[in-house]
């Protein structure tokens, strides 16, 4: 008997007198135990003990030891049988390790454990095995980092994934999809968790991703974007070209483009000439002139300078009537884009060419600047629209037409620095201008859209209605009309101002508004309405409500997202509401930031088309919240204009920091193509951005080439919050109509649909729908009731709603086909099912006549 502090261990077997039992087979006296199963190493996972186990054979007993103490011999699990084919005893020996257990320990190494064996010739001893907790941290050691690299060249990306036990295992990730260096010699991810491409392709740019997992989790690093691009190359020279004039001194010149390659992705334009000139001499046939060509050429030499003398009083007088402008020529080189310097002074009184003379400028608050100056939208407006708050002041349209404007004025307010948590005045009174139309939008209204509407009949079996491509629909659960009864129902989004007008203070839509009916419509449980918003979902810096229209046309609170009601339900996605209610009407979802660091989606999109019989290219940047319904604008606009969508539509985070948008244009191949002065960068204000309330804002960059035979553009679009973030739109198309390739603009195969009835709407088959209620919705000894049914789907808050209700697992499984609808299989509630079952196997023995629902009896009878 041997002691430790884990209690009595009782080793059994013959004595001295080598007395043996009556059935060991005759060779077990001469032989040692030998271990046919050893113990392991294992890793604990969360809270889940785990088994270690031990196998001998002669063996006696066996027992184990763990961290130099004998494990009590309670805590051994042992069976014992006969091997037929060697006659031996065998004997095998479990244990269970806890978490606790190896917390607990604190020695010199990690916790270990062994097997020691006996038999009638003596003892034996297994390996240590090692017991340790598994673990991921969440943060990298090292993120990759975005790099930009020319074709050909090496792309290093470096990767130090979080501490963990066991090590963790990395991957790379490019756009979602997983890096194979098996079966791609150029790439190589073997050195350190690095990632190495050799020689770039155009095809390796993208955004890579480390993911770095083991037993316990896995984690993601920050994306890195990889932009491989191609420097510009001269191709050959054209031959020379003939001597230009007939008779005499002359020119001949050779031509070459940068097309061998072209640049793209930003490449860099090739360096040097494209046009050589050299002087050439023609031969003058030897013949007199007579006195007729003689009256010929002074004639014609007369003639011109008569007309370059009336040209400079012409100029002298112009400049003369216009020298009340107050306008000194301070710098007269040309422009060669809108990147200038602007030297910012006082102005005259009165001057006809301030875009806003009617408010004077306060020198008290005014900055200077050396600045690229932004205007607005430079294509559906003059070149100069009104910004507000802003002056501008230029020399004249007709100076700025040549090329050659002086330094301009530029007045501009300081923005609020501070932003409390119930907003400054001037924030909200900026944003009730806006409502109230004293700041315009700047693009196509949705007001002038066709209605959006869809209808459908539905009866006892429900279904569910969907404007297409929107992010709205309604779901009518099946038993929501009663039995031999039908309604037809219809779902609008409202598309004009007028629900704007009526919101109060800083109040903003976060999606559209959506009305369902009829208004006389009698249900028997709620139906669940999906919309989609743009707000990036946090109760620190959003106060998100949803509000309901009342029959003055006024809204009014239902209830706040973040507090329980027992009227309706609303539960907040990243991109999605979802709403269950009872009664009919207009609802919108309304948001009220709170803090500077509130912020919404907004979605950005480029769209070019060339002018109709002309050689100018159009490039339209739209800038709208991230709902499928607001972007709908955007499609109907250019589809009606023929656009084509130029790249991937991205997403930018606009931060409710009171700073303006801009939207500029880089990399325009400078020897292909022209762009007006002034309308490289554009600008819009705060509250036209943040008050766009579902309407889209669009500016217009348009460009020239030099040659029909260009038929190529290729630049950058970046769009841009001060003091905020960045997006970037690589443009890279072929101008001629033939060469073309849309993009679509919706990804979805059925966005055609708008209403479906009966089993093909939902996605749980009526009758595991009706099990799982009969199972739930009455509570049980095991307390296996709709609370838990809710919680292991993530919907355990405002419980109070679901109890009020008739039937609370029905209601609960129908804001899950709603959460759930754009999902192609049942594997959240098959797995919030099983999990359900194993709690409950557990912590009782079931009862033979219970019937239980499965997590298996979910998923085979699903057909999709």
């Amino acid at each position: 008997i041997y002691c430790s502090n884990r209690g009595l261990v009782w080793f059994g077997f013959s004595g001295a007198n080598g007395n043996t039992p009556a059935d060991a087979a005759p060779s077990v006296q001469s032989t040692l135990p030998h271990f046919i199963q050893e113990p392991e190493d294992a890793y604990i996972i969360k809270s889940n003990p785990i088994k270690l186990r031990c196998r001998a054979a002669p063996a006696l007993q066996i027992f184990f030891k763990c961290n130099g103490e004998w494990v009590h011999q309670n805590e051994h699990f042992s069976h014992e049988y006969k091997d037929l084919n060697t006659g031996l005893k065998v004997r095998e020996v479990m244990i269970n390790v806890s978490r606790q257990q190896v917390e607990d320990f604190h020695g010199p190494e990690d916790y270990w454990c062994l097997c020691v064996a006996w038999s009638h010739l003596g003892t034996s001893k297994s390996r240590k095995a090692t017991v340790r907790i598994a673990y991921l941290r969440k943060n990298f050691d090292q993120d990759p980092q975005g790099k930009e690299v020319p074709i050909n060249g090496m792309i290093v990306l470096h990767c130090r994934p979080p501490e963990g036990v066991p090590v963790a295992e990395v991957q790379w990730l490019r756009n979602e999809e997983v890096v194979n260096s098996m079966n791609d010699d150029n790439i190589d991810t073997r050195a350190d968790h690095n990632l190495i491409i050799n020689e770039a392709r155009l095809s390796d740019s993208g955004n890579y991703t480390c993911l770095a997992s083991n037993i316990v989790a896995k984690r993601r690093s920050a994306t890195a974007a990889v932009i491989v691009f191609v420097n510009g190359g001269w191709s050959l020279w054209t031959e020379w070209s003939a001597c230009n004039v007939p008779c005499g001194r002359g020119i001949q010149k050779r031509s070459r483009t940068c097309t061998n390659p072209a640049p793209l992705n930003g490449g860099a334009f090739c360096e040097g000439m494209s046009v050589q000139k050299i002087t050439c001499n023609a031969l003058c046939p030897s013949q007199c002139m007579d006195s007729s060509t003689d009256v010929a050429l002074y004639s014609g030499l007369g003639a011109g300078i008569v007309a370059v003398a009336i040209l400079v009083v012409a100029v002298m007088l112009y400049r003369k009537n216009h020298s009340d402008y107050g306008v000194d020529v301070i710098d007269s080189s040309a422009l060669a884009g809108g990147f200038q310097s602007f030297n910012f002074k006082t102005t005259r009184q009165g001057n006809p060419l301030l875009l806003n003379s009617s408010i004077q400028p306060d020198l008290t608050v005014g900055r200077t600047y050396t600045t690229p100056l932004c205007f607005q939208d430079g294509a559906d407006k003059e070149l100069f629209d009104p910004l507000p708050d802003i002056k501008v002041k230029v020399q004249s349209s007709f100076m700025v037409s040549l090329g050659v404007a002086e330094r301009a004025e530029f007045h501009a307010k300081a923005p609020a620095e501070t932003f409390p948590r119930d907003l400054s005045r001037d924030y909200c009174g900026t944003v009730d201008r806006r409502k109230k139309g004293l700041l315009t939008l700047n693009g196509p209204t949705i007001a002038s859209r066709e209605q959006l509407r869809t209808t459908g009949m539905f009866g006892h079996p429900g279904g569910r209605l969907v404007v297409p491509n929107t992010g709205v629909s309604l779901l009518v659960p099946h038993g929501a009309v009663a039995e031999n009864m039908s309604w037809e129902m219809y779902m609008v989004i409202n598309q004009g101002e007028a629900s704007v007008q009526t919101l109060e203070g800083c109040e903003i839509l976060l999606g559209p508004e959506v009305m369902y009916g009829p208004p006389g419509l009698d249900l028997l449980c709620p139906v669940a309405l999906t919309i989609a918003h743009c707000a990036e979902v946090d109760a620190e810096n959003w106060n998100i409500q949803l509000k309901r229209k009342n029959s003055d046309s006024k809204w009014e609170e239902v209830m706040s997202v973040e507090e329980e009601s027992t009227c309706c339900y609303c539960l907040m996605d990243t991109k999605s509401c979802h709403l269950l209610l009872d009664r009919p009407g207009s609802y919108a979802l309304v948001g009220e930031p709170l803090t500077q660091a509130a912020v919404k989606r907004l979605k950005l999109a480029v769209f070019g088309s060339m002018d109709a019989g002309s050689v100018s290219y159009s490039l339209r940047v739209y800038c709208v919240d991230d709902t499928p319904h607001a972007f709908q604008g955007v499609v109907a606009a250019e589809r009606t204009r023929g656009g084509q969508l130029l790249e991937e539509p991205k997403t930018l985070l606009f931060l409710a920091n009171t700073f303006s948008l801009q939207v500029s244009i880089q990399d325009v191949p400078q020897f292909l193509w022209s762009i007006k002065p002034f309308t490289t960068c554009q600008e819009f204000s705060f509250p036209q951005v943040w008050c766009s309330n579902q309407q889209p804002l669009h500016c217009a960059f348009s460009l020239e080439r030099y040659s029909p035979a260009t038929a190529q553009l290729s630049c950058k679009i970046s769009v841009r919050q001060v003091k905020g973030h960045e997006q970037i739109l690589q443009v890279y198309t072929a101008v001629a109509e033939t060469e073309k390739e849309s993009l679509p603009f919706f990804m979805q195969t059925d966005c055609t649909i708008t209403s479906q009835t009966g089993s093909k709407a939902f996605k749980i088959p009526q009758s595991i729908r009706q099990r799982i209620c009969a199972t739930f919705d009455t509570a049980n000894a095991k307390g296996k009731d709709w609370q838990l049914l809710a919680q292991k789907l993530h919907l355990d808050r405002n419980l109070g709603y679901f109890a009020k209700q008739h039937s609370p697992s029905a209601v609960i499984l129908s804001l899950w086909e709603a959460r759930h609808q754009d999902s192609a299989d049942l594997d959240s509630l098959a797995s919030a099912l099983e999990e359900i079952g194993k709690i409950h196997s557990r912590s009782s023995p079931r009862d033979e006549d219970e019937p239980e629902l499965q997590a298996e009896d979910v998923a085979p009878e699903y057909t999709g």
